[in-house]
């Protein structure tokens, strides 16, 4: 009987004990399970950080962009990285946009010498290229927005014009080389400049996002292609009416006409030489964007 009556104590001694253990057990698999859940953040998964762009380049035209930024990735250094694809080109808008270049020159055109005059401009130019967004701040309010760009860019540039003289009835005065030439009484001198600008190369520059509403955001960036190609130049005057510094007229497979066109190069040859010191095509880009 003594054996009998130790069961009931032994029971009463281990049985709370068990029921703590079990207790905390169950606890810990709530926790662990708790734990899973809040590492994997539905709010990061895709498509949140899928972003499309559509805006304006004052180089490129019209410019658009789809990329990938998830502000919302666990990871430090994740949220803070982004990649975008970008292109621009000015065909969609080319027609409103030369419209628009010539209407806000003055009427006698753009003067590049004496009574002669530049009009009639005619721009097309587009690029493509590829870009690793850096955000400092991460999701940071406000800040979070801002970031550092580094890529590469390929894209070209041609600019056409028109030259024309502005005094009727007279002789047009020009000069190639430190050489004087006469283009004969017309009161428009039917030559063409043009500008040509194909580069390609690491693009450095900075930006931000602003939010608005709804994922929709303001976006701006700015920064410059590294380019070892600058523009190259070229003028077109006809030999038809052109004249030497004595007013005597210079005929194609002349001295004097191959003189003009050794002048003609060494003029355009230093203006390539005055843009060569500046090899860098500026990206200046504005629109509107949306991250999902």
């Amino acid at each position: 009987m003594k054996k009998l009556s130790v069961l009931p104590i032994v029971a009463m001694l281990t049985l709370p004990a068990l029921a703590v253990e079990s207790e905390s057990l169950t606890t810990g698999e709530s926790v662990y399970k708790d734990t899973v859940v809040q590492k994997s953040n539905p709010k990061a998964a895709f498509p949140h950080g899928l972003q499309f762009g559509v805006g304006a380049s004052a180089t490129s035209g019209f410019n658009a962009f789809v990329g990938y930024n998830n502000k919302k990735l666990d990871s430090f250094w994740a949220k803070r990285f982004g990649i975008r694809f970008d292109f621009a080109s000015t065909s969609p808008i080319k027609e409103d946009l030369n419209k628009n270049i010539n209407e806000e020159i003055d009427e006698k055109g753009v003067e590049v010498y004496d009574d002669l005059h530049i009009d009639n401009f005619s721009l097309s130019a587009n690029h493509y290229g590829a870009m690793v967004d850096f955000y400092p701040f991460g999701d940071t309010w406000f800040l979070g927005g801002w970031r550092v760009s580094g890529g590469y860019f390929m894209g070209k540039l041609d600019l056409d014009a028109d030259i024309h003289g502005t005094k009727a009835g007279e002789n047009i005065k020009f000069e190639l080389n430190k050489r004087t030439y006469y283009y004969a009484d017309s009161d428009v001198m039917p030559a063409k400049a043009s500008a040509d600008w194909k580069y390609n190369g690491p693009y450095l520059g900075t930006g931000f996002d602003l939010g608005l509403i709804w994922g929709f955001k303001i976006f701006f960036d700015a920064g410059v292609v590294f380019t070892s190609n600058t523009a190259t130049f070229d003028l077109d005057v006809p030999s038809a009416g052109l004249l030497d510094e004595n007013l005597d007229p210079i005929i194609e497979g002349t001295a004097k006409y191959d003189q003009y066109v050794v002048d003609k190069n060494a003029t355009l040859a230093d203006a390539r030489k005055e843009i060569d010191k500046y090899p860098y095509y500026p990206l200046v880009k504005m629109g509107f964007m949306f991250r999902f």
